[in-house]
């Protein structure tokens, strides 16, 4: 992807949130999301939502794949359709370091006649440690705009982390 990231929306966590929104999303251009260091406030799974009007659409049509690739065992997959989010990285824990980063592409999000969808590149550091990577994506099966997407923790919050997303001009 050649060329250069502007800056759309940002936010910074640093105590428990439920879920963190960033909207913005207003042309047919690619966007990116980097996220870094985020930490949970339970031992779960690190989800996406898309977003319509800054709402996140909790319908039944996000499908996802990923490889998942482990430093200390074979690796895996992970797949899932029509569910109520995009799970972009395994169970991330509560223990000291742990933590989840991305790299997120989207792409059609501001196009009504065609399906979201984005590629995800994550590293997660677990307590052991072991570094683990999900790499894939996934699509929701929904022709609309969308104007943003929502990050959450199933059963917890979202203790800390950094969330920027780019316009790819």
């Amino acid at each position: 992807m050649a060329g250069k990231l502007v800056q759309v929306a940002t936010e910074t966590v640093t105590s428990a949130v439920s879920s963190v929104t960033l909207t913005g999303i207003n042309s047919d251009d690619v966007y990116m999301v980097a996220i870094n260091n985020v930490a949970p406030t339970v031992d779960n799974t690190f989800n996406m939502r898309t977003t319509t009007s800054g709402v996140a659409d909790s319908d039944s049509q996000y499908d996802v794949a990923h490889q998942i690739i482990k430093a200390n065992t074979s690796f895996g997959t992970d797949t899932n359709t029509n569910g109520t989010q995009w799970k972009i990285a395994s169970t991330v824990g509560t223990d000291t370091n742990e933590q989840t980063n991305h790299i997120i592409y989207l792409f059609n999000f501001n196009n009504a006649s065609e399906y979201s969808f984005f590629t995800n590149e994550n590293t997660k550091l677990n307590a052991v440690p072991v570094l683990e990577g999900f790499q894939g994506g996934g699509v929701h099966t929904v022709a609309e705009a969308n104007d943003g997407v929502n990050f959450f923790v199933v059963g917890g919050s979202i203790e800390s982390g950094t969330f920027t997303l780019y316009k790819v001009i």
